[in-house]
């Protein structure tokens, strides 16, 4: 029996503008099988009503997923006064109605609530785990669903268009895990009214923005050498991270699982502020990742090798 194909090796990001009505795992398939590629997978679920920045991962960049889906995510949010919708979105059935609108100074004046580290709960669509089962998966079969509220980071709020009465946009820097309908949700209930989100737009993803990335239909549109070209560094991942550098006999130990002495490797790295026990460092041979690595009691010590 023929051995079974399973791809070509491909390592690094791209970062493709998602469109409307599809989802984000759908994306990364369609991308996938246009380059033929072994593995990939996402920095950060895009609903189907949203658009914007999707960065992808292949081959050995899926080991630093973990960095964007951590990092900062910028948004352009249209909140839509009047309905509450069960899902947050418009997606939903329209469960509750009011005729108060906020005015633009009313809005502003409450902007500085929902900054900062503040407690926000999940949509009850959302893909939180209760009692080992999916919030979505409860209210589609309208079961009870209690979601507990969690610390979000919002780094930055900020009004920028009422194009009328019945909606507000905004712009939006938050932190890992931050729900954005129920942001919207929140701020409407706070000034006195409903909402929900008519628009979603994501602008940035850790280090990928809309300058990154690719039109989707444009991408399925390009020979594939054409898109390897425009593929991003498997290191794009890692800029927040404190990088040093290697010699060739070092990156050897740290590709076979072994650690390498810290002093001589900070020195020569000439970082603006030392390593620390236990951080998280990139491991660099002349400017390639050669492994995510731990500093513990005066060594390097491997994480994550990459195998490019």
């Amino acid at each position: 029996m023929a051995r079974r194909r399973r791809g070509k090796s491909i390592n690094g990001w791209l970062a493709v503008d998602k469109p409307l009505e599809i989802t984000s795992s759908t994306v990364v398939n369609q991308v996938r099988r246009l380059l033929d590629a072994a593995k990939a997978g996402h920095g950060g679920t895009l609903d189907p009503l949203a658009s914007g920045v999707l960065p992808i991962a292949f081959g050995e960049a899926t080991k630093t997923v973990a960095y964007v889906m951590d990092g900062s995510k910028s948004y352009r949010v249209t909140l839509k006064f009047g309905e509450a919708r069960s899902t947050d979105d418009a997606e939903g059935d329209v469960i509750e109605t009011s005729d108060h609108r906020p005015s633009a100074d009313e809005i502003k004046a409450v902007l500085n609530e929902f900054t900062g580290e503040i407690q926000q709960v999940p949509p009850k669509f959302s893909a939180i785990k209760v009692n080992g089962k999916r919030a979505y998966d409860l209210a589609r079969r309208d079961e009870e669903v209690v979601l507990k509220p969690r610390p979000i980071l919002i780094k930055d709020l900020r009004l920028v268009d009422m194009p009328d009465r019945d909606h507000a946009v905004f712009d939006v820097i938050s932190g890992k895990g931050a729900y954005m309908r129920s942001l919207a949700r929140d701020i409407a209930l706070r000034l006195g009214t409903v909402g929900y989100i008519a628009a979603l737009r994501r602008t940035s993803a850790g280090p990928f923005s809309e300058g990154d990335s690719i039109r989707l239909q444009d991408l399925l549109e390009m020979d594939p050498e054409e898109v390897l070209k425009k593929m991003l560094p498997v290191e794009t991942a890692l800029d927040d991270i404190p990088a040093l550098a290697l010699t060739e006999v070092e990156a050897q130990r740290l590709s076979s699982g072994q650690s390498v002495g810290l002093l001589p490797v900070a020195k020569r790295s000439a970082l603006e502020n030392p390593v620390v026990q236990d951080e998280i460092v990139c491991a660099m041979l002349h400017n390639r990742a050669v492994a995510l690595a731990e500093i513990s009691g005066g060594e390097i010590r491997p994480v994550r090798v990459f195998n490019l």
